[in-house]
């Protein structure tokens, strides 16, 4: 294909910006060519598998095409897209800006600006999320199987380390609703190996520069002596593990309760700890929802959504629905604000509900307070009457 001097000079100075390393980006404009909906092109450069590439976006009317292609293959295309459409180009460097145009009267003009962009972006495929919790550096990552020495995540441990951070940005987002220096012990109900407690400590203690007390409940004493080892060899002065039951935790101290993947009532036991606590937050990530599904299987009642609960699959999921929805106005009835939202977990578990309580700052005036609570007690006896629900585990805890 024979290129004009204009359209030649252009493609020559974009292969020596690739090699210089000061090309930032291009973009193609003002197409006329045959290819239908076509509107405009952007190209920058990417690392794949260690490799540079040109990552081509394709913008026609309704949909964006993206190709990764080979300089070779990319600068090759660039200049057949400007000998057969597109009536204007810009090289972005950091030196400079070179822009190639069709005029109306088919004359092709070049011509140089001073540089938009000073700086070239990084050449990274996937933009880099900052997170919470970094892998270099922290031996208890290397400790308990996530990274190695060096710092780099193990490849069957990605998962898990995404749950972590995952984990630590929704703390990070509900802690940031309570007053400065609230939280001053936290207690995880059922921590198992201690990643997420670990994290949480790490959080606490190294971004927001808290003197917290963190401690894991954990039923398996070889969970809690492997905890133990690990956080005294990192030197978390703060963070202890010890063995036991929610049920029989004494937690009447506690600003922040975390109970996840307690199965069936042991959720309902750590919100009652949570709430006698009067505890600034609670989070519980409920599982097993097996009482609620008992009792509305027994009763058998006939009302709106009979068709489906006759069904296990739905009968399961309206019992999981049904049970984290008195959980919720419970906690309201005792003063707190509620969230429930889904919570990506890891492969073995990949979504639960949330349930969050956030205690209430504003206080009402007694009477207000009083219709309030009657109100939400109506709204738990009418859900229970409509499934055939005789008592919820959490109600009889608080004995409403």
């Amino acid at each position: 294909m024979v290129f004009s001097e204009h359209i030649e000079q252009f493609i020559s100075a974009l292969s020596l910006s690739l090699e210089s390393q000061n090309f930032v980006k291009i973009s193609l404009g003002n197409y006329k060519g045959l290819e239908e909906a076509l509107k405009q092109i952007l190209v920058r450069k990417v690392i794949i598998k260690r490799e540079e590439k040109l990552a081509f976006t394709f913008r026609y009317k309704t949909r964006d095409v993206v190709k990764n292609l080979s300089y070779t293959e990319g600068v090759n295309l660039i200049a057949e897209y400007l000998n057969t459409g597109f009536k204007i180009a810009t090289l972005f460097t950091t030196d400079r800006d070179l822009i190639v145009e069709e005029l109306n009267n088919g004359k092709l003009v070049i011509r140089e600006i001073a540089p938009t962009i000073k700086e070239a972006p990084a050449a990274s495929h996937d933009k880099q999320k900052a997170r919470l919790i970094t892998a270099d550096s922290k031996s208890y990552l290397t400790d308990l199987k996530i990274t190695d020495t060096a710092g780099k995540v193990f490849k069957n441990a990605q998962n898990k380390f995404r749950q972590i951070n995952h984990y630590i940005e929704i703390l990070s987002a509900l802690i940031k609703e309570l007053p400065t220096g609230t939280i001053k012990k936290v207690v995880d109900m059922g921590s198992g190996k201690g990643y997420l407690t670990f994290a949480l400590y790490d959080y606490l203690h190294s971004v927001l520069n808290l003197n917290t007390e963190v401690v894991g409940v954990e039923y398996r004493q070889d969970m809690v002596d492997l905890c133990n080892a690990v956080a005294q060899k990192s030197a978390f002065g703060h963070l202890s593990f010890v063995q036991g039951t929610i049920e029989d935790y004494d937690a009447n101290d506690v600003n922040l309760l975390i109970a996840l993947h307690a199965c069936d009532t042991a959720t309902d036991d750590a919100i009652f700890k949570g709430i006698k606590a009067n505890a600034d937050l609670i989070v519980v990530a409920p599982c097993c929802h097996k009482q609620i599904r008992r009792e509305i299987e027994q009763n058998k009642v006939k009302n709106d959504v009979s068709f489906l609960t006759k069904y296990g699959i739905f009968l399961e999921r309206q019992a999981e629905m049904v049970t984290d929805g008195i959980r919720a106005l419970i906690l309201e009835y005792f003063g707190y604000k509620t969230k429930v939202f889904e919570f990506i977990s890891d492969a073995h578990t990949p979504k639960n509900v949330l349930v969050v309580g956030v205690k209430r700052a504003e206080s009402l005036n007694s009477k207000a307070e009083n219709e309030r609570k009657e109100e939400i007690l109506l709204k738990i006896k009418a859900s229970k009457a409509y499934f055939g629900i005789g008592h919820h585990h959490l109600e009889r805890l608080l004995d409403l």
